[in-house]
């Protein structure tokens, strides 16, 4: 089914929720649509919504992404941050390596293929000359970091106006 993304009256995404859902909170109205697919209609005066903002401001708390393999991945874009080339036999490479004090962080992992991997070794990429395609950083928050999912799978490029960082 399609999932709709959800907008803070701020403006700042929410939540991602189903079209369902969108729906009664646009007819009960507590949010507007912004985005619509107008291949698909719910009735006949009624567009299926993808983007709706709330109407009313909504506080919500912080949450933190976990560090590990899967999102590490799709945070480099299922490819090697040394020679660019993608597939499923990517692993974890430490930046500043664990042997000299490096840390499981964001900041200091990121996705190598095998043989780049050995290549760089106990290395900083700056000592085996191997630049990184793209610094690590920590993704914003897990919102950011799903949307951005659905935005690069093709799936809802509307989204791409409304999440920051989309474009990376």
């Amino acid at each position: 089914m399609s999932q709709v993304l959800v907008l803070n009256a701020s403006y700042e995404p929410l939540n991602i929720t189903s079209w369902r859902r969108a729906t009664v909170l646009m007819l009960k109205g507590k949010a507007e649509s912004l985005e619509e697919d107008s291949n698909h209609k719910i009735r006949s005066d009624l567009t299926l919504p993808t983007v709706i903002r709330l109407r009313y401001f909504i506080r919500i708390p912080y949450r933190e992404l976990a560090l590990n393999k899967k999102n590490l991945i799709q945070r480099d874009n299922h490819s090697c941050q040394y020679c660019g080339c993608t597939g499923s036999e990517l692993s974890i490479d430490h930046v500043i390596p664990r042997s000299r004090g490096g840390k499981d962080t964001w900041e200091n992992v990121a996705t190598a293929c095998i043989s780049c991997n050995i290549k760089k070794g106990n290395r900083t990429p700056k000592e085996a000359n191997m630049p990184l395609k793209k610094q690590p950083h920590k993704p914003i928050n897990t919102l950011n970091f799903e949307a951005r999912k659905q935005i690069n799978s093709g799936r809802h490029k509307e989204w791409s106006k409304y999440v920051i960082g989309s474009n990376i």
